[in-house]
């Protein structure tokens, strides 16, 4: 893996390993949340590891280690924004694999608790300053309305995306 910017792929692959590594007790919380620290320091790294990390059956994003904990408020708005975006995509894609009976359902449905969840640990201000800018759009206005236009989300979708949102306050 490139050591300074890794690609989407390269994280990918980095945190399909270190998860099953983690899982099999074969590396520390601490050894993983520092590799970690370093993937997610720029986006591509982040959206690599978020992207196995949220759909795995690996439990690290269900009992989010307190070293984890540290490496992800500290990378800040990277994680809080890649998080929020994958809270909507699978908000919608809940109510796309549920009219189409598609069994993914049960994976959006478990990427949206893990965002969630995730949400509620982060820096609550950067948190709640996204989530405003996503609701807002759910709204029909603001700089995400761009995002969810370019996924042609109905309305149905768009209120699933706002009910999430409501979710990561309670």
């Amino acid at each position: 893996m490139n050591e300074q910017k890794p690609t989407f792929k390269e994280a990918m692959q980095a945190s399909l390993l270190w998860c099953k590594s983690w899982e099999n007790d074969e590396i520390s919380d601490e050894v993983i949340s520092d590799r970690i620290g370093e993937l997610i320091k720029t986006v591509e790294g982040a959206r690599g590891f978020f992207a196995v990390s949220f759909s795995i059956d690996c439990p690290l994003m269900d009992r989010f280690p307190d070293a984890l904990i540290f490496q992800l408020r500290s990378s800040g708005e990277i994680v809080v924004d890649i998080t929020v975006k994958n809270l909507a995509m699978s908000s919608a894609m809940i109510i796309t694999h549920k009219k189409n009976n598609d069994p993914q359902e049960m994976q959006s449905e478990r990427i949206k608790i893990r965002c969630i969840e995730l949400l509620k640990l982060l820096n609550s201000n950067q948190v709640k300053k996204r989530l405003d800018v996503l609701l807002e759009a759910t709204k029909g206005n603001g700089e995400d309305l761009r995002f969810l236009d370019r996924w042609g989300f109905d309305d149905e979708q768009i209120k699933a995306i706002s009910e999430s949102i409501y979710e990561v306050a309670t």
